[in-house]
């Protein structure tokens, strides 16, 4: 979406005058004749990741660096997608909530704690007249063919158009009722962008086989199709200038 985002600016202007700058988790692209900057800090889950002795720890109710976010005009989180992974594609080793360190719990149950953990940074930390806050909404997979009625297909290989209509027949995303949930107690909401569905329709916007390893890895979670990032900063463009 980022990445979407910056070269649409760039294209915006007749002869830009830009600089990039990437440096650690932080990649900032610049606008200096319009004084604008779009910065992109890497963190796929908000909270914080130690490494202890132990292993990789998950801190569930800890955000250390919060400050990095802190002066923007608009600021756009986003956390789901590495939150699904396990065995040896999860990040972490170990969740740590409170006193508590457990090498396994629920997934989705930690992902709440931690969005809750998030939303209870925004609300004591973000004046709404100084910064908007948005959130991009959960993305789907389709690693599934049975859920939209091809059971012979593996997946998103060579699946070329979206699925019609405006409803998904397969089963909602989990983490999509956990972020809403958490969004609605907010004393300081952030705007949704409630990408959810139109992720499910398109079934076609994967990388598929074609990830760069190999037709070994079949990644149907990744996105690469350039209209789905477009579509999602359309509708940010929407929201920023709706109020």
């Amino acid at each position: 979406m980022w990445r979407s985002l910056i070269c649409m600016l760039h294209s915006a202007i007749p002869i830009p005058n830009y600089t990039f700058a990437s440096r650690g988790l932080l990649s900032t692209f610049s606008l200096p004749d319009y004084g604008v900057s779009v910065n992109w800090l890497k963190n796929g889950f908000l909270v914080d990741m130690a490494y202890e002795k132990i292993g990789k720890v998950l801190k569930l109710d800890s955000i250390s660096t919060g400050h990095l976010w802190l002066g923007a005009d608009v600021l756009i989180f986003n956390s789901y997608h590495w939150w699904t992974h396990s065995g040896r594609f999860q990040s972490w080793d170990y969740f740590q909530y409170g006193n508590k360190t457990v090498k396994e719990m629920d997934h989705m149950e930690a992902y709440k704690i931690a969005m809750t953990t998030w939303a209870n940074w925004v609300d004591t930390n973000i004046d709404p007249s100084k910064t908007r806050v948005f959130f991009q909404g959960v993305a789907a997979v389709h690693f599934n063919a049975k859920e939209w009625g091809e059971p012979s297909d593996k997946g998103c290989i060579k699946q070329t158009e979206p699925l019609k209509g405006s409803t998904y027949p397969g089963p909602p995303v989990p983490g999509e009722a956990i972020l809403k949930t958490v969004l609605s107690k907010m004393t300081k909401p952030a705007y949704l962008l409630d990408i959810t569905l139109l992720t499910q329709l398109r079934k076609d916007g994967h990388p598929s086989i074609y990830a760069g390893a190999g037709p070994k890895l079949i990644d149907c979670s990744h996105w690469c199709l350039a209209g789905v990032p477009d579509t999602w900063n359309q509708l940010l463009y929407a929201a920023l200038v709706q109020s």
